[in-house]
């Protein structure tokens, strides 16, 4: 087969698959009959027969295989429920196992063994002794810097300006709820009887 005679439709059964030097073999799918298939260099067409053959058998233990797994595993599965193991105890189970493998591991014992060493060593408690201190130095700032702006609150209430202002602020606040105490004051539009709302505020 030259390769001027070659079906290139990428729809064809017949597509192009390589060289002209292939033999062309029939093969199922086609309506009524057969298409010609190309096979690889050295093989016969009995040979080729023979591995379809060998294939189709292979496929057909595939499939059993398959089922025979499916029906151990509902087995399986009947098994630990008679035995009262949950997916939830199996996962409980799985995690601790994993876990114990972790910590058995030599990662694991080697970064615990590093990590003992680190905290025993000078170096740390040196670090420690440091950041304890200065914690504490801190604290004791930040109880001074609380003090200092307690005592500057209440120098400021005792002040003269702050009094003023606090006795301005309740003058308004007389006013605002006395009048309405009494009958008379601010009304608004929209309420007709302000006796009804004594809130101060």
């Amino acid at each position: 087969m030259d390769s001027a005679s070659q079906d290139i439709n990428l729809n064809s059964p017949n597509k192009a698959l390589g060289s002209g030097s292939l033999t062309e073999v029939p093969a199922e799918g086609v309506s009524g009959g057969v298409t010609p298939v190309t096979l690889p260099p050295g093989l016969t067409e009995d040979e080729a027969e023979e591995l379809r053959i060998e294939l189709t058998k292979v496929e057909e233990e595939i499939q059993t295989l398959r089922q025979v797994l499916l029906a151990k595993e509902r087995h399986a599965s009947e098994l630990k429920r008679k035995l009262g193991l949950s997916p939830l105890n199996e996962l409980k189970q799985n995690i601790s196992k994993g876990w114990q493998d972790v910590q058995t591991s030599n990662a694991y014992l080697s970064a615990s063994a590093t990590l003992d060493d680190i905290t025993h060593s000078d170096v740390y408690k040196k670090t420690q002794e440091t950041l304890s201190q200065a914690g504490q130095k801190t604290s004791a700032a930040f109880t001074t810097m609380g003090s200092a702006i307690s005592r500057k609150l209440g120098d400021m209430r005792n002040s003269q300006t702050f009094k003023s202002f606090e006795d301005k602020v309740g003058n308004l606040k007389s006013k605002v709820v006395g009048g309405r105490a009494n009958g008379g004051g601010l009304q608004s539009p929209e309420s007709p009887n302000p006796a009804q709302d004594n809130a101060p505020f």
